[in-house]
């Protein structure tokens, strides 16, 4: 099952990029085997080089620890998933707040967007005024 790839940036770190919101997300749990580099490869349709490159950059990351013989397993330290679920949060924050600025809103015209947006979602999960 081959996934879309946009162009702007390289293959690899898009691949990372859904794998750490998957984490977040809890899709993947602490402790959970990830596929082996060709099973994932041949799953989204990439190469294995490829694969390889992300996992190296997750171990790297400390989000994921290789076990000789094993494979690859999402970290069970809470305190770097903890790390992890924020540093995705400031990046999004951040993005949005640059595009917005870049847009011309300012400061007040955001906040009082992101408030009325939040007050207008009643009902999903963590959104909480």
């Amino acid at each position: 099952m081959s996934q879309a790839f946009n162009n702007t940036q390289p293959i690899y770190l898009q691949i990372l990029q859904r794998l750490c919101r998957q984490v977040v997300r809890g899709e993947i749990e602490a402790g959970e085997k990830l596929p082996s580099v060709r099973e994932m490869a041949l799953h989204i349709g990439v190469n294995p080089n490829t694969v390889q490159r992300v996992y190296g950059e997750l171990e790297r990351l400390e989000i994921v620890e290789t076990r000789r013989g094993l494979g690859s397993f999402i970290t069970e330290n809470d305190i770097r998933l903890n790390q992890l679920r924020e540093d995705l949060k400031s990046e999004q924050i951040g993005s949005f707040i640059k595009d917005m600025k870049e847009t011309g809103f300012s400061r007040e015209e955001i906040l009082e967007g992101v408030r009325r947006e939040l007050l207008n979602t009643k009902g999903e999960r963590g959104v909480k005024p």
